[in-house]
């Protein structure tokens, strides 16, 4: 049987001949036949195809063939033994996602407690993501730091739940986050794409892209994008700004270069969200209330330099080289609450003033073969990475004293990194050198078997400069992460997977003694069935996964109370739910993204303080789907509409909190509409929250990150394409 020819899969044909060819580093399977023995005497096999996959931008729709998040060489979805979602450009464009965290409040299995723009926290299986890549080369990703990245530079977005350590060893439990960028392309193509809409929301973006020489060996791309809204919670002023200009040059027919640079700015008014009363419950106020001063303000810069050398060698192997450098500063000065509301409506502001300077570096080489073994194609990929994070952060509190939601907004101006009590004022600095390895094989076409393993040399460092430049490190020369997972095709259409992860991730919390914590480990055991239909158009996936976290840090305990600075690591914690995923074009003109996430998580400590996970909801549900008419009266015409579903979320009690904070469960329903003016220029109306569904979606402390939920609102848009 011959699968889908952009599919990773291979096979041993029954007819006298197959050729899979595509115009560079094809897959070909070729068989001689004797008039004596209809047997596959040779196969030969040159390339993988996939390396060639066309971006999202020019396929269209909801759906792709194949993805690269955890895996290093593309391959289809369905032989990846683990989650995966891809949101594609016109997924992006149709809900107008401008930034990380817009998108990910909308996609399945994700989870976001939402901030500024660009500064909220995103999560799968219950952790947080603390990282994100840019075609598999990683950089930090932190809340407070404002670097959630905007999308206008990139085609689509990859995402991979659960631990992932055989290419990203020092990543967080929640899986890997890919952002592949837009390329420049071999003919002339651009864009302009402008929005206005409620609370002065206004975005522009002008994309350019082609060749620069005469003969195309030298093609460029220009991304410029300015995103800015007064928002609907008073004085929220938001705006982003990206700049991202690329070169890709053919050295030679097998050889290309490309230079990046990708730069986004950040300027924006914080909102730390609401206090609750006195007794932690939550505020039926205006949404538009503002609990910060009329001076909160907030900057970042992030530049990123991003080089990649690529070469198809005549044996079928591909082979890359590839760095990013990466500089991120903000700062930040503003006020919010830090106690509930008293009868009296008063309640206790705080201060927040500091900076963040951040430098990373990450490197991978990598070499891919797919080889002929007994009678079946295989691959495996070897390489080698290096990755360094170094972070200086400086942080002051002061209290502001007695106000109420009235008067803080007025209250007096206060440079907190001057006048406050130092916080934070340290510089933490990771290093890791890797060795990895992964083979794919095919023992019998329908199954597939996939093994890995890692071995990695870390040292994660911590310099207090509030205790006399104190250094605190840990080390160690040889971890070995191992990998683990087999794909066994049912019939064209399913697959059964299974897989075996692990992931290790160093910690710079320090214990009683000023020694930093053990690495924390994560395994994960995932089962599923995925499907693909309508030539790869749709695709399907069930999965049930349980997933382990040891050693994870939280503030330690004694007698009741927490003792400051100071943390233990937890006991084991269970992480277990199901998904289900739907994404593509089930008929002509019809596309659809379905996802529901079932969540249950055991936390069990010993002598610490542990209140992370129970902001996750244990189910969740997002739907969103778009049917375009063609011909009779509606011909042009675009109809899209969304549910987002999540059930009931609350906080935990501790020693510092000891009133839960609850929030109900809520659905909020979207819609769209949009029309084709002409081949070149098309207009569109989105209308978020339809019914003005009044809710919180996120809870946080008696104090502050209490928020509300985005009112009803609509943004027009029209693109033009030249």
């Amino acid at each position: 049987m011959i699968r889908h020819p952009h599919c990773f899969r291979y096979c041993v044909p029954v007819a006298v001949g197959l050729s899979l060819s595509a115009p560079w580093a094809s897959l070909q399977a070729q068989e001689t036949q004797r008039a004596d023995n209809p047997a596959l005497k040779t196969l030969t096999v040159k390339g993988n195809r996939l390396y060639e996959m066309l971006p999202s931008e020019v396929t269209g729709g909801y759906a792709v063939d194949a993805a690269t998040v955890g895996t290093k060489t593309p391959a289809a979805l369905r032989d990846i033994p683990q989650s995966i979602s891809v949101v594609t450009r016109e997924a992006i464009e149709a809900q107008n996602f401008d930034t990380l965290d817009e998108m990910a409040r909308r996609t399945p299995g994700m989870r976001v407690l939402p901030n500024d723009s660009g500064r909220s926290s995103i999560y799968a299986r219950g952790y947080e993501y603390d990282e994100y890549n840019v075609d598999g080369l990683p950089a930090p990703m932190a809340s407070i730091v404002g670097t959630v990245p905007n999308l206008a530079a990139f085609d689509r977005v990859e995402v991979m739940r659960g631990p992932s350590g055989l290419f990203n060893s020092t990543s967080e439990m929640g899986g890997i986050i890919n952002l592949v960028r837009k390329r420049p392309t071999e003919d002339f193509q651009g864009h302009v794409i402008g929005r206005y809409g409620s609370w002065d929301q206004n975005y522009l973006e002008t994309d350019i892209s082609g060749p620069i020489d005469a003969t195309g060996r030298v093609r460029g791309r220009m991304v410029i994008s300015n995103d800015d809204t007064n928002g609907y919670v008073d004085d929220n002023e938001n705006t982003n700004q990206t700049f991202y200009g690329a070169l890709d040059i053919d050295l030679d027919e097998d050889t290309m270069l490309s230079l990046a640079y990708l730069r986004q700015h950040r300027d924006l008014v914080p909102n730390n969200g609401l206090p609750t009363d006195a007794n932690g419950n939550l505020l039926d106020v205006t949404r538009s209330t503002f609990a910060g001063a009329d001076w909160n303000g907030f900057e970042m810069q992030s530049n990123d330099y991003i080089a990649e050398l690529t070469h198809r060698f005549d044996n079928g192997g591909y082979g890359r080289i590839a760095a990013r450098y990466s500089t991120r500063n903000a700062d930040f000065n503003y006020a919010y609450g830090i106690t509930g509301v008293a009868e009296d409506g008063t309640f206790t502001a705080r201060g927040l003033g500091g900076d963040v300077d951040q430098q990373s570096l990450s490197m991978d080489a990598s070499y891919s073969q797919p080889f002929a073994a007994l009678g079946n194609v295989s691959e495996f990929v070897v390489g080698t990475d290096y990755k360094r994070y170094e972070t200086e952060t400086f942080q002051a509190v002061s209290v502001l004293g007695s106000t109420t939601l009235d008067q803080i907004n007025d209250i007096a101006y206060v440079d907190v990194s001057d006048v406050g009590t130092v916080s934070t004022d340290d510089r933490e600095t990771l290093e890791e050198y890797g060795l990895y390895s992964k083979l794919t094989f095919r023992p019998i076409q329908p199954l597939a078997l996939i093994a890995g393993g890692r071995v990695s040399s870390y040292q994660a460092r911590v310099t207090d400069h509030t205790d006399d430049d104190a250094v605190a490190s840990r080390s160690d020369d040889s971890k070995f992460t191992p990998y683990a997972g087999a794909v066994l095709d049912l019939d064209d259409r399913h697959s059964l997977y299974a897989s075996y992860s692990e992931v290790f991730n160093p910690q710079t919390y320090t214990d009683a003694n000023g020694r930093l914590l053990e690495p924390r480990e994560g395994k994960q055991y995932e089962i599923g069935i995925k499907g693909s239909y309508f030539h790869g158009d749709l695709n399907a996936r069930v999965s049930a996964f349980r997933l382990y976290d040891d050693n994870r840090a939280a503030p330690l305990v004694e007698n009741g109370a927490t003792v400051s600075g100071v943390y233990a690591s937890v006991g084991k914690t269970r992480t277990q739910g199901a998904e289900l995923e739907l994404t593509g074009t089930p008929l002509p003109n019809w596309d659809i993204i379905v996802g529901y996430t079932y969540l249950d998580i055991d936390i069990r400590s010993e002598g610490s303080e542990d209140t992370a996970f129970v902001l996750m909801p244990k189910n969740q549900l997002n739907v969103w789907t778009q049917y375009g008419f063609e011909g009779g009266i509606l011909d042009g015409f675009h109809i899209g509409g969304g549910v987002t579903a999540l059930s009931d979320f609350q906080t935990a009690t501790s020693a510092r909190a000891p009133i839960s904070i609850e929030a109900p469960g809520y659905a909020v329903v979207d819609a769209m509409v949009g029309y084709d003016f002409t081949s070149n220029l098309k207009g569109q109306l989105n209308f978020n929250n339809i019914f003005d569904k009044t809710y919180y979606e996120r809870v946080g402390s008696m104090g502050t990150f209490n928020m509300y939920g985005a009112p009803s609102n609509v943004v027009a848009s029209l693109r033009y394409d030249f």
